[in-house]
């Protein structure tokens, strides 16, 4: 579009049009440019990515009229604007928006008439004013309506056991569904909200309620008090019928002389289950306040659980908002959900420092919010739960995503974001665990005494407002005064890939040994990286046999460091501690004099290992046998996260590499490796050795086939669900929900599966439901193909739940041909039925394939059907980049799997 408009007609015609509806607005626009001396508005310089500066608001008044049984909502917004230069026209945010009457009141109390349009489908519109502001303050007032969405984006409404909810779930772009605004993380203002609703009904927002009062017609206006300058996209909208749990409000603390008052919120009859989040939370925000030593910045804390949210959870300022089935877990939960809840809410309570009082201005510092709060996930935790193994899941999440960040296709944590399709793009690992790798990494090299202090210090310059990467750096460089933090931050942060080590012990001078270190960035086998010369500052330790702990940070491309000591070590271990961010190499003399003493190093030592092994094995640079001798090595020692850390290895060879006449060997191996571990955790109050029961069953049944594992996890399914017996409501933990309802619907019977469609709508338990529905998707059985798909596609099914179901529903090898032609024709319904804020990642549905001619496949129906995704882009870049080297790992893959034993007793590895 490039349609010029003259501000001279556009005055005339602005007042005749003001109030109208859109189709009438475009009827009386003018069409053609009378006057060459008019001010003209180019639509085509739309703002695709960040709005043009000199604009900025200070200030919303907002009222809406929010009734989750209607299909539509309406109200009004009054916005304080600075506009640092006069100005015809101005540009902020607006999505599928009908908006009525629109003016701006100046100063001296005058209003001006404009027009609003919107300009782009990511939801840019202009705004045309019937004659020139002045610079200075003015207040854009609007009055509008909207339908709620169905698609949990932006004011969505959903139904729940017979009740109706309306929520707002405005991260990261979604804000400006409901809300003509400045939807930018860096346009900070303060808000203040009232919103009428059904009498009785709860309402949320950021601030503390001040007011009801009767508002007609079986309606109440509440009135929040205005909250601190905050980002759209930490809004928050809840109305609906819902249990409020009232709790003690968190007494004062050594940094805060207010106590803050604590609710939670969930559906109708689900408040009880509240309980145990509710419980941990005032001792989670004393230890982040102490940690931090700053002071908890609002007013209130509200715990929101949805009946549905497109994401895990979202940190709304003060009304930190979670999908239910995150924490709605009972009071006495399974040992998994139990740990996911306390990591998902430390995350969230962190964002109230990063993020929330602290904001980036824009999406490419990201990190400096969700890295910083999934760092503060085991920074708290390790303090509340000593023995909590958090350090360990703390370095397996940053070890998941050096696989992200070994892609050609991946990004670097700090990269410019110029387009508002590619925002979502940025909500990856590598933003969430790679930062968590590169900031522990940083602050355990350095030391919590020197790092912390600065951290604080960054918090206290730049709170209740924004804050880039570059800020980040000065605050933190002076605080400490040590440049190689900095430098360490800046090339992890600036640049893309994992660091690669490659170490050489040198023993050829009589009393001095040497490590000669150079490095590079990880590539496997077939991989498109090219070397362009990248290095890093690597905060560097290693150990040694004859030597402690030595540390030094490596700037150079190659470098040769001397071994305290006056002998040469038998080995060498160049992760010391594991907190380092990079992969490393050995010869193979020295890889097996490092196995030999695997048991004696540490557990975050002992995944270092691990990972760089499997990095070296797919680089062609370690054996098949030194591989199986570190996955045997693995499953010999106690920590849970050391066991299991080569199970998703295992998986990806057996399913792309394994042959027909192989597979007895996998068992066997897999049989003798993890069915003593499964006996000896069978009946363990351990909450670690519990889950590592449940995650070895459902290793060995799904992966290995293991036929007894496979009878258990049936019987307990049908014992669960009631499938031709009574219903045993304790036969199954939520932890076993996904595999052993996986395989119930494919070994218990034609019948399982409809039996387990109708108890999914008996059973009022979120994680069942989400549960459900990959083992739906995990039929392997063509005569229920249609069945399932058509359930994809229904309104029984909900859109994450959807997206799921499809997901499994193309990893099962024996109707993987069907459901992967039933999703390319029917492309347009699925993009239509999953959440608008997943469709960008549609390209992984393909992820798990590894030929040429479903590679082929998944680029034509890209070429044909991306648009309808916008920012698929970057996901179906990296899905082919997977695919592609997944074959290219045909034969190392094929190596390993022959590599198996052919057989071997059990009592061999007791």
């Amino acid at each position: 579009m490039n349609k010029k408009i003259p501000l001279a007609l556009l005055a005339a015609a602005l007042l005749s049009v003001v109030g109208c509806n859109p189709a009438e607005k475009a009827a009386q626009e003018p069409e053609q440019q009378t006057s060459t001396s008019a001010v003209t508005l180019d639509l085509s310089d739309a703002p695709e990515g960040k709005l043009p500066q000199g604009v900025s608001p200070t200030a919303y008044r907002l009222d809406l009229n929010l009734d989750p049984r209607q299909d539509s909502f309406s109200g009004s917004v009054a916005i304080d604007i600075q506009l640092a230069k006069a100005a015809n026209h101005i540009w902020l945010h607006g999505k599928n928006l009908d908006v009525g009457v629109i003016k701006a009141q100046l100063a001296d109390g005058r209003k001006i008439p404009a027009q609003y349009r919107q300009v782009l489908d990511s939801g840019v519109a202009a705004i045309e004013f019937a004659e020139l502001l002045p610079a200075g303050k003015f207040t854009l007032l609007i009055d509008y309506s909207a339908d709620f969405d169905r698609n949990l984006a932006g004011l969505f409404k959903v139904e729940e056991q017979g009740s109706t909810y309306a929520l707002a779930k405005s991260e990261s772009i979604q804000a400006r569904k409901y809300l003509p605004g400045f939807d930018e993380p860096g346009l900070k203002a303060t808000f203040s909200i009232s919103l009428t609703v059904p009498e009785g009904y709860a309402a949320i927002s950021n601030g503390p309620e001040l007011k009801r009062e009767a508002a007609g017609e079986g309606m109440e206006k509440v009135t929040f008090a205005a909250t601190p300058p905050m980002s759209t996209y930490l809004l928050s909208l809840s109305v609906g019928p819902f249990d409020i749990v009232e709790r003690p409000a968190i007494p004062p603390s050594k940094y805060r002389k207010e106590p803050i008052p604590l609710r939670g919120f969930a559906r109708q009859g689900r408040g009880g289950d509240m309980n145990y989040i509710l419980d941990i939370t005032p001792k989670m925000v004393e230890t982040f306040e102490n940690q931090l030593q700053r002071p908890y910045p609002f007013k209130k804390l509200d715990i929101i659980a949805a009946p549905q949210w497109p994401s895990g959870a979202t940190e709304l300022s003060a009304a930190i908002t979670y999908r239910e089935q995150r924490i709605l877990v009972g009071d006495n939960p399974a040992p998994g959900a139990r740990l996911a809840l306390v990591e998902v809410h430390a995350h969230e309570i962190a964002h109230m420092w990063f993020g929330n009082q602290v904001t980036p201005p824009w999406w490419d510092d990201l990190w400096l919010k969700e890295g910083f709060a999934t760092w503060g996930e085991p920074l708290v935790l390790r303090i509340m739960e000593p023995e909590g193994g958090h350090d360990l899941n703390a370095a397996t999440y940053a070890i998941g995503a050096m696989q992200l960040d070994s892609l050609a296709s991946t990004r670097a944590i700090r990269e410019p974001v110029t387009d508002n399709n590619n925002i979502r793009n940025a909500y990856d690992s590598i933003t969430y665990s790679k930062s968590l790798g590169v900031i522990n990494m940083v602050d355990s090299y350095f030391g919590a005494e020197r790092f912390r202090p600065a951290l604080g210090r960054y918090l206290e310059t730049f709170s209740d407002g924004e804050a880039d990467s570059p800020s980040f750096y000065k605050v933190i460089g002076e605080e400490t005064n040590t440049p190689e933090l900095t430098e360490a931050f800046r090339s992890f942060v600036e640049q893309k890939g994992v660091p690669q080590l490659e170490l050489l012990l040198d023993c050829t001078a009589p009393s001095q040994a040497k490590l000669h270190v150079s490095q590079s960035r990880y590539k496997a086998l077939g991989s498109p990286i090219e070397e362009a010369g990248q290095k890093w500052s690597i905060p560097f330790c290693f150990s040694s046999a004859s030597s402690e702990q030595q540390c030094q940070i490596l700037t150079r491309k190659e470098e040769t460091l001397n071994i305290a000591g006056n002998s040469c070590p038998s080995w060498v271990m160049p992760n010391a501690l594991g907190s380092g961010y990079y992969r490393w190499n050995l010869p193979e003399a020295q890889w097996q004099a490092l196995l030999e003493h695997f048991a004696e190093f540490a557990p975050t030592e002992q995944l270092s290992i691990i990972d760089s092994a499997f990095a070296a094995f797919e680089a062609g640079k370690l054996p098949a046998a030194q591989l199986l001798e570190v996955v045997r090595q693995s499953a010999r020692v106690e920590k849970r996260q050391v066991i299991t850390l080569p199970l998703n290895y295992l998986r990806k060879y057996r399913e792309n590499y394994l042959s027909e006449e192989q597979r007895s060997a996998f068992l066997n191996f897999a049989q003798n490796l993890y069915l003593p571990l499964l006996n000896n955790s069978a009946n363990s109050t351990e909450p670690d050795q519990q889950m590592l029961h449940s995650e070895l069953l459902g290793f060995m049944a799904l992966v290995a086939g293991d036929p007894d594992t496979r009878k258990q996890l049936v019987e307990k399914a049908t014992a669960f669900t009631g499938y031709k017996t009574a219903r045993d409501p304790e036969a199954l933990d939520s932890d076993l929900y996904s595999p052993a309802l996986t395989v119930a619907v494919q070994d218990a019977g034609d019948d399982f599966l409809s039996h387990l469609i109708k108890v999914r709508g008996e059973l009022d338990d979120p994680r069942f439901e989400n549960a459900s529905a990959s083992a739906i998707g995990s039929s392997d059985n063509p005569a229920q193909l249609e069945i399932v798909q058509k359930l994809a596609l229904s309104e029984e099914m909900g859109p994450r739940e959807a997206f799921t179901l499809i997901q499994y529903s193309l990893a099962q090898p024996e109707v993987q041909e069907q459901n992967w032609q039933w999703l390319r024709e029917n492309f347009d319904k699925v993009v239509d039925k999953i959440p608008a804020q997943i469709r960008r990642r549609t390209p992984a549905f393909a992820g798990v394939f590894c030929d040429a001619k479903r590679l082929q496949e998944l680029q034509q129906l890209f070429a044909k059907h991306g648009g309808l995704t916008p920012g698929y882009q970057r996901s179906l870049a990296q899905t082919e980049e997977r695919i592609q080297l997944c074959m290219a790992l045909e034969k190392k893959g094929q190596s390993l799997m022959e590599a198996l034993p052919k057989s071997v007793g059990l009592a061999q590895n007791n």
